[in-house]
């Protein structure tokens, strides 16, 4: 079976897409290997930094799982001939455009130098949760709708210009909190957890079939739950499905 594989220079963020990755799409018959590149609230200048010093900073996380293991984006680029690299924002800095430059410009150069033959991406993060107690949140006003507004711009201006692919996270996570279930100022589910990270079982599986729907499209429907058969009771899988079917609709939409 061939394998799809999958690098994220990320932070806590990719960490949370991750997760379910590479278990979700074995349930369509899709061999991943996924390796998030970690180191919580990592801003793009710093993964430049990173790049310039070859520092080796990063938690390298597999399928989902910690390895304990240390390493740089130079060793991470040399360990595999990779299909897909995957970058974003730190989330607080999303919103603001001047963050992302200079640095995703010279990313993207790098990127596109050293593994030319991947498909390099942005992974559009996403606003907190209404009552979040970040304490960045306090730059966009404590209002969700503000953050998302911004950061959607942002993202979408930064893939153009350097003509990524983008896999909208914000978008989809943005799109279930209209749903009764998960909108929090009307008692709903939070898809967060802390008011910034996702949930643990909803906010991560959306996240996944985010990514599964947009790198592999068609190919990711009609995904089986049966890996979360420990951890999701039979009111979890009727959510479950809703959120899959929401998180393709945005995705094969645009």
């Amino acid at each position: 079976m061939e394998i799809y594989k999958i690098l994220v220079i990320g932070n806590s963020f990719g960490e949370d897409a991750t997760h379910f990755l590479h278990d979700l799409a074995l349930t369509r018959g899709i061999n991943t290997k996924v390796v998030n590149l970690y180191i919580g609230g990592c801003s793009l200048e710093r993964h430049w930094r990173n790049i310039e010093n070859e520092a080796k900073d990063y938690e390298y996380q597999l399928n989902g799982r910690a390895t304990g293991n240390k390493v740089s984006i130079q060793d991470a680029l040399a360990e595999e001939k990779w299909d897909y690299i995957v970058t974003q924002q730190s989330s607080h800095d999303s919103g603001w455009l001047d963050t992302y430059e200079p640095f995703m410009g010279w990313i993207a150069e790098y990127i596109k130098k050293e593994a030319p033959w991947a498909k390099f991406m942005l992974q559009e993060t996403w606003a907190y949760e209404v009552d979040s107690k970040h304490d960045c949140f306090a730059r966009y006003h404590r209002d969700q709708d503000e953050m998302y507004q911004k950061l959607r711009a942002n993202y979408y201006k930064e893939a153009q210009k350097y003509g990524l692919d983008l896999i909208p996270c914000g978008d989809v996570i943005q799109t279930l909190r209209k749903e009764k279930e998960f909108n929090v100022r009307e008692g709903g589910i939070s898809l967060c957890r802390d008011g910034f990270h996702m949930n643990y079982l909803y906010g991560r599986y959306a996240l996944a079939c985010t990514w599964l729907a947009k790198i592999f499209g068609e190919e990711a429907g009609k995904i089986s739950n049966e890996f979360l058969a420990e951890s999701a009771d039979m009111q979890d899988f009727a959510l479950l499905g809703k959120i899959r079917k929401i998180a393709e609709q945005v995705c094969w939409n645009k």
